[in-house]
């Protein structure tokens, strides 16, 4: 499992690569990917290609990063999610919160 964050040139946009397991093993991780960022991002992009696994607690992970990015306001984008992960995703309604590509 690794987590990578790369923001955008212009501090706007931070993108954070998940590969491997996406699980509670993750969760340290995941929350350094955006609170250790320099700056404040207006946008998020979560990006899945290499996720091979997800659970509750990652979907848990995401709500947390969506409430630390504004709530309601957010602008989070989960691209690249396989067919297993936007099932899992489907079915919690998590498309109703956050932009699913």
């Amino acid at each position: 499992m690794a987590i990578t964050s790369l923001p955008s040139a212009d501090g706007k946009e931070l993108t954070i690569s998940i590969q491997g397991r996406f699980d509670f093993g993750a969760h340290q991780d995941f929350r350094d990917s955006y609170e250790r960022v320099g700056t404040t991002p207006e946008r998020y992009v979560i990006d899945l290609k290499g996720t091979t696994y997800l659970d509750s607690s990652a979907l848990g992970m995401l709500l947390l990063l969506r409430d630390h990015a504004g709530g309601d306001s957010a602008e989070i984008k989960l691209i690249n999610c396989s067919p297993d992960v936007r099932k899992i995703l489907a079915i919690s309604n998590f498309e109703q919160l956050f932009s699913i590509q």
